[in-house]
């Protein structure tokens, strides 16, 4: 099973590039973030002819998540058990594969500027997260949870961490919520089967970013032990950056034996 996450920024501006690189990336389930529309304005049609099921919580011009799945989607839920939000950052269902995986996309908030209300809540957001994440725990229930995490996990997912050690992104905090996150028993696919310093998934539009290969890791898959135990592969892919009207990300694609 292949698991993908990816930022859109705005899927109904870039449809034809996304249903590209959808087809491209030959996943089985799909986590997406920054819909940037509200759940009723999805491109249902588009993405439904390539053979999706979809699971959505959309949001009018901000935020939006979606999970994209080619086996039945069950028990969607729009909301972490630990957080009342009014923000569309958060999505989980079941999918039903012949070995059910219970998968969850999130989109983390950015939190600048830091210090101030915008980082507050990006750390209770996280905390929300660990909470959430140790009541999966504890249902013994395979699952993974994909999204843009808005986490440069140290300095080495950076190109120059003296530029991003101030921002809410590389916060020495922010980054310490990470691995508490992952101590709970997670394992990072990227991190495991790739482990490669400077290997990226997000290039600004600005400066020449993508062309200078000034970009940050932010995107991550975490599987819990019993998914960790199946994980034989993650990819980056790259190429999506150089396509016509790119999202400022690209997917980031964990492989599950079957």
């Amino acid at each position: 099973m292949r698991i993908a996450t990816w930022n859109v920024n705005s899927i109904k501006a870039r449809l034809p590039t996304v249903l590209e690189v959808l087809k491209g990336i030959n996943a089985d389930v799909v986590c997406l973030q920054e819909l940037k529309c509200e759940t009723n304005a999805f491109p249902y049609l588009e993405i439904e002819e390539q053979g999706w099921n979809c699971a959505i919580h959309g949001q009018k011009t901000y935020n939006g998540v979606a999970i994209l799945s080619k086996h039945p989607l069950e028990e969607v839920s729009r909301e972490m058990s630990t957080l009342k939000d009014d923000q569309a950052r958060y999505v989980e269902a079941m999918v039903m594969a012949e070995r059910p995986v219970r998968v969850a996309g999130i989109y983390v908030p950015n939190g600048n500027p830091a210090p101030g209300e915008k980082y507050d809540y990006k750390l209770e957001w996280m905390d929300a997260l660990e909470r959430h994440t140790a009541t999966m725990l504890r249902d013994e229930q395979p699952f993974v949870i994909c999204g843009d995490y808005n986490v440069i996990p140290a300095a080495e997912d950076c190109w120059d961490d003296t530029v991003w050690n101030t921002d809410a992104l590389g916060l020495p905090e922010t980054r310490a919520a990470f691995r508490r996150l992952k101590y709970l028993g997670l394992t990072e696919a990227f991190e495991t089967c790739d482990g490669r310093a400077h290997q990226y998934t997000f290039w600004d539009y600005q400066a020449g970013a993508f062309q200078k290969d000034h970009g940050i890791r932010i995107d991550h898959v975490l599987a819990c032990p019993r998914m960790a135990d199946r994980l034989t592969a993650c990819e980056i892919f790259k190429k999506a950056r150089a396509m016509e009207k790119p999202s400022d990300h690209v997917p980031l694609i964990a492989e599950f034996a079957d």
